[in-house]
C-alpha cells in the first residue's frame, strides 16, 4: 500500500505545482482565461462609408467608457483603417490625433513633398499642364486605373498602424480582419495576414477613385461591394456576440439624383445596399446593432473627421442600454486593455540587404540611388515613407511599397515598384490664359507634351514639347544621364520659336516686333538629385525679326547667334505657384562669341531668385532678379523685360525693355481654404520695386518704380487662377486676369 500510494502522491504534488508556477508566472494568462470563463467573447464589426468612418472612433470612445471589451475587430474600407488601428494597439487618443491632423487633401493626393522630387520632374511645374497624364502603349491611349494610386493614402495608413512589418493578423493584440473586393471575379477576400496597412488600402480602394491594391496576386478594390458589414467575418473570427456599427450612406431621393455623379453614387449604394440587408439579417438578439446618425456628414467630408467622430460618439451613448450588460468590472477591463494597447517601440536592429523587385524597364540601381535609406541602418518608417513617395515622385511608377523579411539569418528590406501599366511613353496637355481687359495684353497658350522614358538602361528620355498661341514653341531634347543615378548627363536639343514683342511709350503701344529664332544646343551637366542642376553647353542659331507695326530701325532684322552659356539651378520650394516653404533659383551667363559663329559678341548675366515662409495659413514669399551684361553691351534682341502682375503690377505685361535689370518684390498670401479638388483659395497683395536701367525705347523711364497689387487666387486642377489689381507709380494701373503661372 505504501508502495503504491508514494508515484500517486508524487504525480499529485507535481501537478500543482506546476499548475501554480504557471499561474504565478503568467497573471496575464490567468486573468485572461478567468475573463474568457466568464463572458462571451465579443466581434466589433465596423462599416465602411468613407470619411463618416471617423464615427468608429467616437464609438470606441464609448465602448471603452462602459468597458466593453473587444476580442476581434472587423472592418470594412473606412472601417478597416479604424479598426486596424486599433487592432495593432492604438488609443483612442493617438487616432483623435490622426483624424484632426489630415483632411481630404491628404488622402487624395499623390504627390510627395514637392522638395524631394528629382530636379527633372520639378521642372514640369513651369508648364501649365491641365490634362492627366495619358500613357502611350504600344500605339494606344491608356489612362491609369484610379484617380490616385494611393501612395499618399499608404503613407497616412503607416502612421496610423502601430506594429509595421508583414504579420499574421491573429496575432495582433487584437486578432483583425479586413475586408476586400476581388476585382477579377466579384468575391469577397477576407485578408488576415500581411502589412496591416496594406490590408487597409486594399480594403479602401473606391474603384474608379483610388487604384485597385494588388495583394498576392489579386486585385483589390474597396470591400463595400461585397460585404460593408461583415457580420458573418466576425462572427466566425471570434464572435458569441457581435456589436455591428454602420455607419453607410442612406440612398438619395429623387429630387437629390441630378446629376450623373449623383446616380453613379446612387447605383453603388444600392449594390451596397443588398449585401447590408443581408448581413443586418444575420443579427440575432444578443448582438447589438449601432446605427451612427450622420446626417449632414457625406463620404468625402475628410476634412470634418474630428466633427464626424463626435456624432459617432453622441450616436453610440443612445445604446448605452443594450451595451450596458456586456460591461466587464474595472479591474478586468483595465487588464485586458493593458494587453491591447502597443507602447511605441524603437526598431533597432539594422536592414542587412535592400532589394527592388518588379522591374521590367527601370533600372532598380536608379531606386536604390533616390534613397536615403541605406543597408547596414536600423529601419526608420518616416524615413522609408519619405523613401517611397521620392521614388513615386520619379513618374515612372504605378504604386511604391516596402516590405521588411527575415530571410536566412539576414533582414532584407524589399523594394515593391510596380511600373506604370499605361507607360513607358506618356502625353500631357494644358493651357494658359491672361489678360489686363486691354485689346492689347490678351494672350492665350496652348500646350502639348510627349514624353518617351527609360529608352536604355541609363534612363534616357526624350521629351519634346510643342505650344501654339501668342508664342508658338517647339522644343525637342534627348536627356541621356551616364550613370544610373543620373548625376551626370548630356543634352542635345533644338528649339524654333516665335512670339510677339510689343513696345511701349508709356502705356501706349507704338511698335510690335515678330521675333522668331531656330537654335540647336549641346548641353553636359550634373543633377545633383531632387536639389537642382548645373548645365553647361554650347549653341548656335539664328534670329529674324520682322517689324508688324512701327519704326523699321527699332531692332535689326537678321542676326546669326553662337554662343556658351552655363546655368546653374537649385529648387527647394513646396510650390512654384503659391510657396510656403523653402526657395529657389536660376543663374544663368551667356557668353556670345563670333569664334562660334554670332554676329555680335557681349557676355550676359541674370540671376532670379524666390524665397518662401508661412506660418499658420499665412505665407511671405520674396522674389528677386537682376541682370546685365558683364562684356559688351546688350544687343536689342537680347533684352530684360519687365512689366504685368507681380512684375510691376500696374504697367502693362512686358512694358519695359532695357540693358540692365534689377527688380524685387514681397508677396503676402492668406489661405482661406484648403481641399482635394481646389488645393487653396488665397487672398494675396505684393509690394514691387525695380527698374529697366538702358531702355529699348528711350522715352521709356529708367528710374525706379514701384508697384503693388491686391488678388484673389485658386489653385484648381487646370493650374492656378488670379483675378488681380495693380497700381503702379505714375498712376499706371491695371486689372488683370489669369489662368497658369503669371507671365
Amino acid at each position: 500500500m505504501r508502495h503504491s500510494m508514494r508515484p500517486l502522491s508524487l504525480a499529485f504534488v507535481a501537478a500543482c505545482l506546476t499548475v501554480a508556477i504557471s499561474f504565478a508566472a503568467s497573471p496575464n494568462a490567468r486573468a485572461q482565461s478567468a475573463d474568457a470563463a466568464k463572458r462571451p467573447r465579443i466581434a466589433l464589426v465596423l462599416s465602411g462609408g468613407g470619411a463618416r468612418g471617423a464615427a468608429h472612433v467616437g464609438v470606441l470612445k464609448v465602448l471603452e467608457e462602459l468597458r466593453i471589451p473587444v476580442d476581434c475587430v472587423v472592418g470594412t474600407s473606412m472601417g478597416s483603417v479604424v479598426g486596424g488601428a486599433y487592432a495593432t494597439g492604438a488609443t483612442i487618443a493617438e487616432m483623435d490625433e490622426l483624424l484632426a491632423g489630415v483632411g481630404l487633401a491628404d488622402v487624395l493626393n499623390d504627390d510627395p513633398p514637392r522638395q524631394e522630387k528629382p530636379i527633372r520632374r520639378k521642372a514640369d511645374d513651369l508648364r501649365n499642364y491641365a490634362t492627366p497624364e495619358i500613357g502611350v502603349k504600344d500605339g494606344d491611349l491608356e489612362l491609369q486605373s484610379g484617380v490616385v494610386s494611393g501612395v499618399g493614402l499608404e503613407a497616412f495608413l503607416r502612421r496610423a498602424v502601430k506594429i509595421k512589418g508583414f504579420v499574421d493578423f491573429d496575432r495582433l493584440p487584437i486578432p483583425y480582419r479586413a475586408v476586400a473586393t476581388n476585382l477579377e471575379n466579384g468575391d469577397m477576400v477576407v485578408l488576415r495576414r500581411g502589412e496591416v496597412a496594406r490590408a487597409m488600402r486594399a480594403s479602401l480602394a473606391i474603384p474608379g477613385v483610388i487604384a485597385p491594391a494588388k495583394v498576392g496576386g489579386d486585385l483589390l478594390v474597396d470591400g463595400m461591394v461585397v460585404r460593408n458589414i461583415p457580420v458573418d467575418v466576425g462572427r466566425k473570427l471570434c464572435g458569441d456576440v457581435v456589436i455591428a456599427v454602420n455607419v453607410g450612406t442612406p440612398l438619395m431621393k429623387r429630387g437629390e439624383l441630378k446629376s450623373l455623379v449623383a446616380v453613379g453614387q446612387q447605383m453603388l449604394s444600392i449594390l451596397t445596399e443588398q449585401n447590408v440587408k443581408q448581413s443586418l439579417s444575420e443579427l440575432t438578439d444578443k448582438d447589438v446593432l449601432i446605427n451612427v446618425d450622420l446626417e449632414g456628414f457625406t463620404v468625402s467630408d475628410f476634412d470634418r473627421m474630428p466633427a464626424i467622430a463626435a456624432a459617432g460618439e453622441k450616436s453610440a451613448r443612445k445604446f448605452a442600454d443594450k451595451l450596458a450588460r456586456l460591461s466587464v468590472p474595472k479591474k478586468d477591463y483595465l487588464a485586458l486593455r493593458a494587453r491591447q494597447v502597443v507602447l511605441p517601440t524603437t526598431d533597432s536592429a539594422p536592414i542587412d540587404e535592400i532589394r527592388v523587385s518588379g522591374m521590367e524597364r527601370v533600372n532598380p540601381e536608379t531606386v536604390l540611388g533616390a534613397m536615403d535609406t541605406k543597408a547596414g541602418e536600423a529601419p526608420d518608417a518616416e524615413k522609408l515613407s519619405r523613401d517611397m513617395q521620392r521614388i513615386y515622385g520619379s513618374g515612372d511608377f504605378e504604386h511604391v511599397d516596402y516590405r521588411l523579411i527575415e530571410e536566412k539569418g539576414k533582414r532584407v528590406l524589399t523594394v515593391d515598384a510596380l511600373e506604370k501599366s499605361w507607360g513607358p511613353n506618356y502625353l500631357r496637355f494644358g493651357l494658359t490664359l491672361s489678360t489686363d481687359f486691354s485689346s492689347n495684353s490678351s494672350f492665350f497658350n496652348l500646350l502639348g507634351s510627349y514624353r518617351a522614358t527609360w529608352l536604355n538602361s541609363l534612363g534616357a528620355e526624350w521629351r519634346t514639347d510643342l505650344q501654339v498661341g501668342r508664342t508658338d514653341r517647339f522644343y525637342t531634347e534627348l536627356y541621356q544621364p551616364l550613370h544610373p543615378e543620373g548625376y551626370f548627363f548630356v543634352a542635345p536639343s533644338f528649339t524654333v520659336e516665335r512670339t510677339p514683342i510689343d513696345l511701349f511709350v508709356g502705356q501706349t503701344r507704338v511698335a510690335q516686333v515678330e521675333r522668331d529664332y531656330f537654335r540647336g544646343a549641346l548641353d553636359v551637366g550634373s543633377q545633383f538629385t531632387r536639389y537642382g542642376e548645373v548645365r553647361v553647353g554650347v549653341l548656335a542659331g539664328r534670329q529674324n525679326s520682322q517689324i508688324a507695326t512701327g519704326p523699321p530701325e527699332v531692332v535689326p532684322q537678321s542676326v546669326q547667334q553662337g554662343a556658351v552659356r552655363l546655368r546653374v539651378k537649385v529648387d527647394q520650394l513646396d510650390s512654384l505657384d503659391f510657396p510656403r516653404n523653402g526657395f529657389g533659383f536660376t543663374a544663368t551667363v551667356f557668353d556670345s562669341e563670333p569664334g562660334l559663329g554670332a554676329d555680335d559678341s557681349y557676355t550676359k548675366w541674370d540671376v532670379d531668385f524666390l524665397g518662401a515662409y508661412s506660418f499658420g495659413p499665412h505665407a511671405l514669399s520674396l522674389g528677386l532678379k537682376a541682370g546685365g551684361a558683364l562684356r559688351n553691351t546688350l544687343p536689342g534682341y537680347d533684352q530684360f523685360s519687365l512689366g504685368g502682375f507681380l512684375q510691376l503690377s500696374g504697367l502693362k505685361t512686358f512694358q519695359l525693355y532695357g540693358a540692365e535689370l534689377a527688380f524685387g518684390r514681397l508677396v503676402y498670401t492668406y489661405q482661406l481654404q484648403r481641399g482635394a479638388l481646389f488645393k487653396g483659395t488665397y487672398l494675396g497683395g505684393s509690394l514691387e520695386y525695380g527698374r529697366v536701367a538702358d531702355p529699348l525705347v528711350e522715352s521709356n523711364p529708367s528710374g525706379w518704380q514701384t508697384g503693388g497689387s491686391l488678388f484673389v487666387a485658386v489653385d484648381t486642377p487646370l493650374g492656378p487662377v488670379y483675378l488681380a489689381y495693380g497700381a503702379a507709380t505714375g498712376g499706371n494701373h491695371s486689372a488683370y486676369f489669369f489662368l497658369g503661372r503669371p507671365l
